[in-house]
């Protein structure tokens, strides 16, 4: 008699060993004060200097930012991609990732993408006084807005391919994906490990344990490090808007911590920032 069995029981009959790793993961990259009303409304008294408070003056900082990062990606002949509804951003990736690797490059830009996405953001809007005159009030608005987003797809030589996407519009967040996975795969090929790899995994490794001591030493601090290091290189609204950006969990759970002082080089790699 054939009993019925799991797709689980399946698959344990052809398991050939077995890593914990950190799959994808999004973090958040923000500023941190200026995520409330308050911190917009000091920001543009104090840092920016303005009287009056108003989103107005936001705008030419939104259009810096999308020049700077049009012109870096001229200069250092980065593709630049509109995304269609519907698709498959994962193939772009891919097919850029390929001709990237065919070149024997280890480490640089691959391109930008770029799509309208939902975005919570602040608004100006008018309110009265007692004697009847009409003066600004900033609100952030509590149904999202369309606003163009940025990916900047990268291949890091420590991590592989990932990418921060960037908000358009004030206070200019970001999200950062990265790959547990190929960040393994890169540090096993630098450890001489061998393995077969996959698109988003292993196949066959020669060293299991080495291998997941590779996985296990993913850690905040490493994460955090990458982020600041292609936030000193990539064109960035965060940045330039007087604080840098910190990291923290993302929707994919998880995340890395703000820490202080992690710095590191960025003289050498494509793309300088502006």
């Amino acid at each position: 008699m054939t009993l019925p069995r799991s797709v689980a029981d399946v698959v344990s009959r052809h398991v050939l060993f077995e890593v914990e790793s950190i799959d994808r993961m999004y973090c958040d990259l923000y500023v941190p004060q200026l995520q409330r009303v308050e911190g917009l409304l000091g920001f543009i008294h104090g840092h920016l200097a303005q009287p009056i408070a108003s989103t107005s003056v936001i705008a030419p900082m939104s259009r810096d930012f999308m020049a700077r990062l049009a012109a870096s990606a001229g200069a250092h002949g980065i593709p630049r991609i509109d995304f269609a509804r519907g698709q498959r951003r994962d193939d772009v990736m891919l097919g850029h990732l390929a001709a990237f690797e065919a070149a024997g490059r280890t480490e640089g830009v691959l391109f930008i993408g770029r799509a309208q996405e939902k975005n919570t953001v602040f608004r100006t809007g008018k309110r009265r006084a007692a004697d009847g005159r009409s003066y600004p009030w900033i609100v952030k608005t509590t149904t999202t807005s369309v606003v163009n987003r940025f990916c900047v797809h990268c291949v890091d030589e420590d991590f592989g391919a990932f990418f921060i996407k960037f908000s358009s519009y004030f206070p200019y967040g970001a999200k950062l994906l990265i790959n547990g996975h190929h960040y393994a795969q890169r540090q096993a090929a630098a450890a001489g490990i061998g393995f077969t790899a996959l698109d988003n995994g292993f196949a066959a490794c020669d060293d299991v344990a080495a291998l997941q001591a590779i996985c296990d030493s993913l850690t905040e601090d490493k994460i955090e490090a990458l982020a600041r290091k292609w936030l000193a290189i990539l064109p960035n609204g965060g940045v330039r808007a007087g604080r840098a950006p910190v990291a923290g969990p993302g929707s994919a759970g998880g995340g890395a911590g703000a820490g202080a002082g992690v710095r590191a080089a960025a003289a050498g790699l494509p793309c300088p920032g502006g």
